[in-house]
């Protein structure tokens, strides 16, 4: 493994194990009704330092480089396996699904509704 000796970087002694992963699978996109990419689930490290505003442009940036990497799994094993394999700590986070209501065409013309028909 490569170490550097440069004195301005920290050494990579004691951090593969403080590294916390997160395992989550995605909410569907709120600017679509379909559910595509949202079957996978993803590994995505929890942030080591804050987020920084530069103070002439405003924008927010990170010395933080795990803040980009994000892997993709099929299922949430796999991804587990992963970690375990790396020995990476890791947090799984199960999704919220949402309950399915039936309902028909004809509940929009009940007599009882709670709000009355536009027409």
């Amino acid at each position: 493994m490569f170490e550097s000796r440069r004195p301005d970087h920290p050494s990579n002694e004691g951090q593969r194990g403080t590294m916390l992963a997160r395992i989550f699978e995605p909410a569907k996109s709120a600017m679509q009704s379909g559910k595509a990419l949202t079957k996978r689930w993803l590994l995505e490290y929890e942030p080591e330092k804050p987020l920084e505003i530069d103070p002439l442009m405003g924008w927010t940036s990170s010395s933080d480089m795990r803040r980009q990497v994000q892997l993709q799994f099929d299922t949430c094993d796999e991804a587990i396996a992963y970690c375990k394999a790396h020995n990476i700590p890791y947090q799984v986070f199960e999704p919220h699904r949402p309950i399915a209501r039936p309902k028909s065409y004809a509940e929009n013309f009940r007599f009882d509704r709670k709000e009355p028909w536009s027409h």
